[in-house]
């Protein structure tokens, strides 16, 4: 099965998840598509979909929402995975809810919420200051959820 997964992110750990996804669907021929640095991807070719974004400020970014919104018919006739990444477990799934449209939500065959992490060495001045005041962390913190990643792979996989 020839898998894409599209994805950005703001700091690298969506980019990191989306690459243990990849590892972890081995024997299939996947593709991995930065919105970050390419914003078309012909889908054609594809089987299955994967998609990530970070969420930021409450909500996927803004070239997750795009591509989707250009994208959505032909999202509908593939296989589809959705996953977020961030730090913020409690509103993961209502930030999931409000980003992504319902009919691509009804219609994936997976939704996690896979971990996140503050990686303060990637945030400017303004973007520490906010997470130390938010969520009171002082330092790096890496809270990736790979068993959920196992699980993620093994629902978009399911025959």
């Amino acid at each position: 099965m020839k898998t894409a997964i599209i994805y950005a992110s703001k700091h690298g750990t969506t980019g990191f998840v989306a690459t243990e996804i990849k590892k972890r669907l081995n024997g299939n021929e996947v593709v991995m598509y930065n919105l970050n640095d390419q914003q078309r991807v012909e889908l054609r070719p594809f089987d299955r979909i994967v998609i990530g974004s970070s969420i930021y400020a409450g909500t996927p970014l803004s070239k997750v929402r795009r591509f989707i919104e250009q994208n959505l018919v032909d999202l509908l006739q593939k296989q589809v995975g959705i996953f977020v990444c961030c730090m913020f477990f409690d509103k993961a799934y209502e930030q999931i809810n409000k980003g992504f449209p319902e009919v691509l939500r009804n219609h994936a065959r997976s939704i996690k919420h896979l971990g996140g992490e503050f990686r303060f060495e990637e945030m400017n001045f303004i973007e520490r200051s906010l997470v130390k005041k938010i969520s009171g962390a002082r330092e790096s913190v890496s809270s990736i959820k790979y068993e959920t990643i196992d699980e993620f792979v093994r629902e978009i996989s399911a025959n």
